[in-house]
């Protein structure tokens, strides 16, 4: 074999090398695969311990889900829209439509995930017949979980609202108010601090639970598992077919997660699938 023979045999192998090698790349880097990290958005509390479990088993599965937590309920989809984040789990569909009707946002709900019933709480009353008039309400300032307050207290009897369970209520529809109640609107995470200042509060479960509230224990009343309020895993609209996304979802309502839930927060907490 002469020496120009063997410069084109090597050429040859070399070429068919590089062939083959951009031919892998191109297939890992192609629109059939779908990205494997992925940037989760959630509030601290019950949303945020769920999906650490839920990052464990993705971890299992060849998914990297980093966790990132909030402290409010806009910023996760302030975020999601500009890209900062690639999905977020942290509020409920009534929210989420007012969200997207307000500003506009191109986001899509996925899938459901947990219920975190609202409840009334009290360190003044035992019951709900013990409220006095003039007693000071606290409820979010939100315009659903505020809308959510009233039909709790609508419920309760305490109130009655002039479209019956109008989501969108605010104070101004209160119709009857026979005792007189204060109404005092409030950032939704610093409802459960006011109870010292307040007679009565409307607080999420998310924001209950780390101050020490058991919805079904500690609360004067609560929602059942029927309520419309359940919440949503959401991707951006342009992302709502991503197969890694959908992935995360599946594995969120598997069975193991929902043994979880149940398990680790004994009923205050409700699977939502």
């Amino acid at each position: 074999m002469n020496v120009s023979f063997r410069k084109l045999i090597i050429a040859g192998l070399v070429a068919a090398t590089c062939v083959f090698a951009a031919g892998c790349g191109s297939n890992s880097g192609s629109g059939d695969q779908a990205k494997k990290e992925v940037k989760m958005g959630v509030t601290a509390g019950p949303h945020a311990e769920v999906m650490d479990e839920v990052a464990k088993e993705c971890a299992k599965q060849g998914i990297t889900l980093k966790v990132v937590e909030f402290n409010d309920f806009v910023q996760p989809d302030t975020a999601l829209a500009e890209g900062d984040l690639d999905m977020n789990s942290m509020q409920h569909q009534p929210y989420l439509d007012n969200i997207i009707k307000k500003q506009g946002l191109k986001l899509t709900p996925i899938g459901k995930t947990i219920i975190l019933p609202m409840a009334i709480y009290s360190h003044k009353f035992k019951s709900i017949d013990e409220i006095t008039p003039g007693s000071k309400v606290t409820l979010p300032n939100d315009p659903t979980n505020g809308g959510r307050a009233l039909l709790l207290l609508q419920q309760a009897g305490l109130i009655k609202l002039k479209n019956g369970n109008d989501v969108n209520a605010s104070v101004p529809d209160v119709v009857e108010n026979p005792k007189n109640l204060q109404f005092v609107e409030l950032d939704a995470a610093q409802i459960s601090r006011s109870l010292d200042d307040a007679d009565l509060a409307c607080v999420n479960t998310n924001y209950a639970i780390p101050a020490g509230l058991n919805p079904q224990k500690d609360s004067l009343l609560v929602e059942d598992k029927d309520s419309p309020y359940a919440n949503v895993m959401v991707v951006r609209t342009e992302d709502k077919d991503n197969a890694t996304y959908k992935k995360v979802l599946e594995i969120y309502q598997s069975a193991a997660t929902k043994k979880f839930i149940e398990e680790h927060f004994q009923g205050t907490i409700l699977p939502a699938f």
